[in-house]
């Protein structure tokens, strides 16, 4: 394979990565939909808080949310 073959083929298949992108411009009547409180991550205070104290049980940590020190007790 010659140079040029090799440029042009390296060029289609960044065309090609460019265009499988998920790039989506939101229209304004959509971001509603979007700002929904169902849409939140922390919409459960539940399982917000069984996952941080998963996550503390596994990182030996106690506290965290802005609270220095860790597991070892050296604060």
């Amino acid at each position: 394979m010659n140079r040029a073959t090799f440029l042009a083929l390296l060029i289609l298949l960044a065309l090609a990565c460019g265009g499988l992108t998920g790039c989506n411009v939101v229209k304004p009547w959509e971001r509603g939909t979007l700002a929904d409180y169902t849409m939140r991550s922390d919409r459960d205070p539940l399982f917000v808080a069984a996952r941080e104290h998963v996550y503390y049980s596994r990182e030996a940590t106690s506290g965290g949310r802005g609270v220095g020190g860790g597991g070892c007790g050296c604060n």
